[in-house]
């Protein structure tokens, strides 16, 4: 899989632009706030119908402007296929492939299969469990549409669900108005929950051994899934599910949210027996950050049988030159897309300028 073009209008700094890309490695090389990460934010929307940087779309259409375009076009199992991407200031989405609209958005997940990684992928580390749930969730979509409109699901039921326990808390009949919403949310997260075990299972292999080739095998990387619902088959996990939520009733009508569930997991993530997520150092928690991403590329082929896009934000000047090496060795055999204000290693590469637009 690899893109062969992208195409802008009014998106983010850009008014027209189209910039060709080859297989392998190509470097996007510009001045600071010249446009290189609007580049890949276009191509991260294209493959995940939304953006890392922000959830106001209006955000991403050039000032002045009603609507942004995307257009990208990639090679994929030797077929090309086009995903065109617009967002207008009404903040709409609309996506079509292969010039046919799509009608749901999780339609455009596992088209363009992409990892992406930036600074702000730290906060997978060092912040709150939400980001490592969004990491595994973000590459478990696009292996496995289920997953992503059971995720969605789930979603929507826990805001009914707290939603309920906010504006009924003094109706005696709220635990049998709750009945049916706990089954779905039993049914769903119980899944979640499953297919996560099974994500971490598979992806601590790669990511043990990406660390193990950043580090000079100096660390060693352990990562567990961290659930109150044991793993297990998924009829017994739904009733585990189900009676935890009935158990905690009085704990959540008290606290007006849903206490437990699979929007409360985490992961465990641990450097020669010690939590990373807590005590590692900040070249650590990179380390391992670049570690995880570099696994799901491996994992992304053991999967789907295709290795995805690497997209790589300004990461090259927060690794000391062995590691540069080392990412560059890891990362061949892929197209990688990788921005820079400056780029002097002796690797074949194709180079892009991107020059800031003129007023």
């Amino acid at each position: 899989m690899y893109i062969e073009s992208v195409q802008l209008k009014n998106f983010r700094s850009y008014e027209i632009k189209e910039v060709t890309f080859k297989e392998g490695l190509n470097i996007i090389v510009g001045q600071n706030a010249s446009g290189k990460t609007n580049l890949l934010e276009s191509i991260y929307c294209s493959g995940i119908g939304k953006s890392p940087r922000t959830n106001n779309y209006k955000e991403m259409i050039k000032w002045g402007n009603d609507i942004a375009y995307i257009k990208v076009v990639l090679r994929k199992n030797k077929t090309l296929n086009t995903i065109e991407f617009s967002i207008d200031s009404q903040n709409k989405k609309r996506i079509a492939v292969d010039g046919i609209p799509l009608v749901k958005l999780g339609e455009i997940i596992g088209i363009l299969n992409i990892v992406f990684f930036s600074p702000d992928e730290m906060k997978l580390i060092k912040e709150s469990p939400q980001e490592r749930r969004r990491f595994a969730d973000i590459s478990l979509s696009q292996q496995n549409k289920k997953y992503f409109y059971s995720l969605s699901k789930y979603n929507n039921i826990l805001t009914q669900r707290n939603k309920l326990l906010k504006e009924h808390r003094d109706v005696k009949a709220l635990p049998e108005m709750l009945y049916g919403w706990d089954v779905q949310l039993a049914e769903h997260g119980a899944y979640i929950i499953q297919k996560r075990y099974e994500f971490i299972d598979k992806i601590k292999g790669f990511a043990k051994n990406m660390h193990n080739e950043l580090t000079s095998n100096l660390e060693d990387l352990e990562l567990e899934y961290e659930s109150k619902v044991e793993y297990g088959e998924i009829k017994a996990m739904q009733e585990a599910f189900f009676d935890r939520l009935r158990k905690d009733f009085d704990k959540d009508l008290n606290l007006l949210y849903t206490s437990f569930g699979a929007h409360r997991d985490d992961i465990s993530i641990k450097i020669n027996g010690i939590d990373v997520r807590k005590f590692g150092s900040q070249g650590q928690q990179r380390s391992v950050a670049l570690s995880l991403k570099l696994a799901e590329i491996y994992l992304f082929e053991s999967e789907v049988g295709e290795k995805p896009v690497l997209l790589l934000d300004d990461v090259l000047s927060e690794l000391d030159p062995e590691r540069r090496r080392k990412l560059m060795e890891l990362s061949s055999g892929l197209q990688t897309l990788i921005t820079c204000t400056d780029f002097d290693m002796d690797i074949a590469h194709n180079r892009i300028l991107i020059e800031k637009e003129k007023k």
